[in-house]
């Protein structure tokens, strides 16, 4: 397989699908890191993987619950009082409105 080029375009196009903007140095940087990775994704490529079976669990741990004592992960809960307040999660929003976060669109009904 041939190797993929970051051009200008591609650039482009990754930066809108992701609602980015880089200028400058900035641009330059991400473009050295997005062909970084793309080249560790042609070195996977090339990797022998006969006989190597797939990975299903990241640890060796059952998740599976056989008993409470098999317990790996935290209960979920809810805590009474919340652990943080409307004031405090909508603090470093970008936008809010009255008690939600304000989010730009991403759905077009007109088509």
């Amino acid at each position: 397989m041939s190797k993929a080029h970051m051009d200008d375009a591609l650039l482009d196009h990754l930066s809108h699908l992701a609602r980015l903007r880089f200028s400058g140095e900035e641009r330059n940087l991400i473009r050295q890191d997005l062909e970084r990775i793309l080249d560790f994704i042609d070195k996977l490529e090339n990797v022998d993987t006969e006989g190597v079976e797939p990975l299903t669990y990241l640890s060796d741990r059952s998740y599976v619950l056989q008993s409470p004592e098999d317990q790996v992960l935290r209960q979920d809960r809810v805590e009474q009082p919340p652990s943080i307040s409307h004031e405090e999660a909508l603090k470093n929003a970008p936008g809010k409105d009255s008690d939600y976060f304000r989010v730009p669109k991403v759905l077009d009904k007109s088509s």
